[in-house]
């Protein structure tokens, strides 16, 4: 099993919901965060200040996947959630030891 963890832009989180949900995907959770990458930030004019803003608004969807369909995940999420400008975000894949579902007691695919 493995677990996905994308960082997006906000606007693209519906794109990526409708396409993981085309692939089968039943379940995720999703955070608002704020983080920046190679872009740092930047500046913007409010009430005639200038400031600058250093952490973007970010969505980060995590997803926990049989191994089989994790770089069909990877690659939906890619093309769901990419602009081509910068700060598009970053897709992370780790191995998931065990899992188990509270309600029922099932184990590791099961609880999927």
């Amino acid at each position: 099993m493995k677990y996905i963890i994308a960082i997006i832009k906000p606007h693209r989180l519906e794109q990526v919901r409708e396409a993981l949900a085309g692939i089968g995907v039943e379940g995720m959770t999703v955070s608002e965060v704020k983080g920046h990458g190679r872009q740092k930030g930047h500046t913007e004019v409010y009430r005639g200040a200038e400031y600058v803003v250093n952490f973007l608004p970010k969505v980060k969807i995590e997803v926990a996947v049989s191994e089989d369909m994790a770089d069909k995940v990877i690659e939906t999420i890619r093309d769901a959630a990419q602009t081509g400008q910068i700060g598009d975000g970053k897709i992370f894949m780790l191995p998931i030891e065990k899992t188990m579902r509270i309600r029922t007691g099932e184990t590791d695919r099961d609880a999927l």
